[in-house]
């Protein structure tokens, strides 16, 4: 399993739109740009939503190729990530349908998403396994605690095999009706701290809203990772709205090693 970078930007998410921002980047142009202006101001990779011609949350899977053809010539070794959310449009079917299409080196997954059920359970384990089998590298996104120990059940029954796994933790909402606190984040990792001793997790966090850079900054000082960018806050730590992605990532950046975080 590959290793996660120690930041990762999120750049533009599946709702959000120019609207929000006008640097919000939505063709492939524009994410493949955004990416070399994060990359320079010190992420280590990308987490890519790619959109249609209308702009619309997509998983097609030939602009999810360019996305990770042209990111592998113009910056080489560059972490790339897809994702697999459903964003109200698609199903667990579809995701199951982009891993295996795919094959890619790394893909996240919501785990309310792609096991939304037990009835789900059959063919969401065979696509586990068939992940593990071939390269995939699963990040499993988890919204609460709750879902964080539903996963840690689907490690220990051998639904989701292996023994070191990638998690991507999320505080707060789009519509910001929960907040994002830092203070949330240790009884959050709890469930993961007591699968230590037979498991290993890769784990990072994301924060919705103003609240992202202190958020993120408490993650990397626990010893997690940190997902930064507008598909989860427009803000930087002062309340000013950010210029764009990279804006982010340089404050993250420069407060993390300021703290010797990175």
């Amino acid at each position: 399993m590959i290793e996660l970078p120690k930041i990762l930007v999120a750049p533009n998410g599946a709702r959000r739109d120019k609207s929000a921002h006008p640097a919000l980047p939505l063709s492939v142009d524009e994410l493949v740009d955004t990416c070399r202006q994060c990359a320079a101001a010190g992420a280590g990779g990308v987490h890519a939503h790619v959109r249609d011609d209308q702009g619309r949350h997509s998983l097609d899977t030939t602009r999810y190729r360019e996305v990770i053809d042209r990111l592998g010539r113009e910056l080489p070794g560059w972490f790339v990530q897809i994702t697999s959310e459903t964003a109200g449009r698609f199903s667990a079917r579809d995701q199951r349908d982009l891993i295996t299409s795919m094959c890619p080196r790394s893909i996240s997954v919501a785990l309310r998403e792609f096991v939304p059920d037990e009835a789900a359970l059959p063919e969401a384990r065979q696509v586990y396994h068939w992940a593990a089998s071939n390269g995939v590298s699963v990040q499993h996104i988890c919204y609460s605690k709750p879902e964080l120990d539903r996963l840690m059940g689907y490690i220990a029954d051998g639904t989701i095999p292996g023994g070191s796994h990638q998690v991507q933790l999320v505080l707060g909402s789009y519509d910001g009706s929960i907040a994002s606190r830092p203070e949330d984040i240790e009884p959050f990792i709890r469930p993961m701290v007591r699968h230590e001793g037979n498991q290993a997790f890769d784990w990072m966090l994301c924060a919705f809203g103003p609240e992202e850079t202190d958020c993120l900054l408490h993650a990397l000082k626990l010893g997690g990772k940190a997902r930064i960018g507008f598909e989860n806050s427009l803000w930087n730590r002062d309340g000013t709205l950010a210029r764009d992605n990279a804006d982010r990532v340089s404050e993250l950046v420069e407060l993390a090693g300021r703290e010797g975080l990175l």
